[in-house]
């Protein structure tokens, strides 16, 4: 198909998510073609620097010739095998092995599922069914953190508390609520412990409010990825999980992006200790080379749904549960993580990535610079000394996402002036001197535009950029 008929195709039939559609219909879509390390190139040869790995899941970075021929052995071998019935296959079974091996210690079980949002959902009917089974039904509320993501299945969407996956789908669900994010920024706490003890008391409130014996669980991201990449202090985790010990819930966490090296170690649980009752991943379980999510349970939560009629089945599964393709790629995306070093450079990147988004704390546009590993965010703002973000009207995002086009990168420019990077864990020093040479282009690009220098208060320091 020529590069028109391929747009107007996509115009007429796909549709794609978290879009407005209208809008997309207007505006057409960007043919991706092919891609290498960390660089895309669109079908019309345009080669960009993607600083977002994708969709925050191709850690190992495109274009391993080894996890391709991991998936093209094992599709000739077995391209697919079903879970039902009793059936298994030997990838699936190294990769439940494996993870267990690798992840907190809490956890010795897995179900596998397509990606985070159904990863996300399972999780939700275990907890339901195992309170049933264990004579708690009337343990139905879950509270999660305003600004979480936490996919968009058809419950998932209303533990996610961002406007655009509630509105028109009848969510949040009364027994889905919501404490505050652990924000710093737009927070006013003295210091962390402050900021932490607030999370604490407002999860203690919650839950007395609800009555403990209606609550079943917490979930929680590591670190907020779509809510605009919050940060929390250390230690917000470890309290958070010992507070759902002490109120008698399941603490869930939702490493769906933080998973696989992305804060540094393998699971963001790790740093602080935290060994979960559930933990969601996907993204970078397979790098996104195949789609696959998984739920780690621990032994008491299985325990408890096995016992509860041993003679009667568990009605919860999927078609592609435990793919063995993508099973297979798991295994040497995992080898890749560790015996490829990936992990290890991930670590050694880390303080270049921190430095290259705090010192464009400097830049009149930007008013907090926040990061984890390779995960960060830049904020944007029109008042440093307030912290007054841009008015919607000006479409700011939009604007930096296209200035970053033409730079030839790739990151998220959310709808509320953040800025979201997660490069992937191969970046080399000369490929994060670039990320932030084309980004802070692009950053002197908007804010070259007179109606963006007019709302922003106060003096402004600015070089405008040489003419191409």
């Amino acid at each position: 198909m020529s590069i028109q008929s391929l747009i107007e195709a996509d115009r007429r039939h796909l549709i794609h998510p978290v879009v407005s559609y209208r809008a997309h219909e207007a505006r057409g879509v960007t043919v991706l073609e092919s891609a290498q390390g960390v660089f895309l190139r669109d079908i019309d040869g345009n080669e960009l620097l993607d600083a977002f790995s994708g969709l925050w899941c191709v850690n190992t970075g495109y274009g391993h010739q080894s996890i391709v021929e991991a998936a093209a052995k094992q599709m000739a071998r077995l391209p697919y095998a079903t879970g039902y019935f009793h059936f298994g296959s030997e990838p699936a079974i190294e990769l439940a092995s494996k993870l267990v091996e690798l992840s907190p210690a809490s956890l010795q079980h897995v179900y596998f599922t397509l990606g985070g949002s159904d990863a996300v959902d399972s999780a939700l009917r275990f907890i339901t069914h195992y309170y049933n089974a264990t004579g708690r039904p009337s343990k139905k509320h879950i509270i999660a953190v305003q600004r979480g993501y936490h996919g968009s299945s058809s419950i998932g969407a209303g533990l996610t508390a961002l406007p655009a996956f509630h509105r028109n789908f009848d969510v949040p669900l009364p027994t889905q609520h919501h404490i505050p994010s652990p924000y710093a920024y737009r927070s006013d706490f003295a210091d962390a412990a402050a900021l932490i003890t607030a999370s604490v008391s407002a999860l203690e409130a919650k839950v007395k409010a609800l009555g403990a014996d209606n609550v079943a669980a917490f979930f929680c991201e590591p670190i907020q990825g779509s809510g605009g990449v919050i940060v929390p202090p250390v230690g917000w985790l470890k309290a958070m999980r010992e507070a759902c010990r002490k109120l008698g819930i399941l603490f869930v966490a939702d490493e769906v992006i933080t998973g696989f090296g992305r804060t540094g170690p393998l699971f963001a649980c790790e740093a602080e200790g935290v060994e979960p009752d559930l933990m969601t991943v996907a993204k970078g379980l397979t790098a996104g080379y195949a789609p696959m999510g998984a739920v780690l349970m621990s032994d008491a939560v299985y325990q408890g749904m096995a016992d509860g009629d041993a003679s009667a089945v568990i009605g919860h599964g999927h078609t592609y549960s435990a793919h063995p393709v993508s099973a297979a790629i798991g295994l040497e995306v995992i080898r890749l993580y560790r015996e490829g070093r990936l992990l290890s450079n991930g670590v050694a990147r880390g303080p270049r990535f921190a430095q290259g988004l705090d010192t464009l704390l400097a830049h009149p546009l930007v008013g907090d610079s926040r990061h984890r590993g390779l995960l960060g965010a830049l904020e944007l703002v029109s008042d440093k000394e307030t912290k007054q973000g841009f008015d919607a009207s000006l479409k700011l995002s939009d604007r930096i996402a296209a200035a970053a086009y033409r730079n030839g990168i790739v990151f998220r420019a959310f709808g509320d002036n953040i800025l979201g990077f997660a490069p992937a864990l191969c970046y080399t020093e000369s490929e994060f001197d670039l990320l932030f040479e084309r980004l802070e282009k692009t950053l002197d690009d908007v804010l070259a535009q007179a109606d963006v220098r007019t709302a922003l208060k106060g003096s402004i320091e600015f070089k405008r950029p040489a003419a191409a």
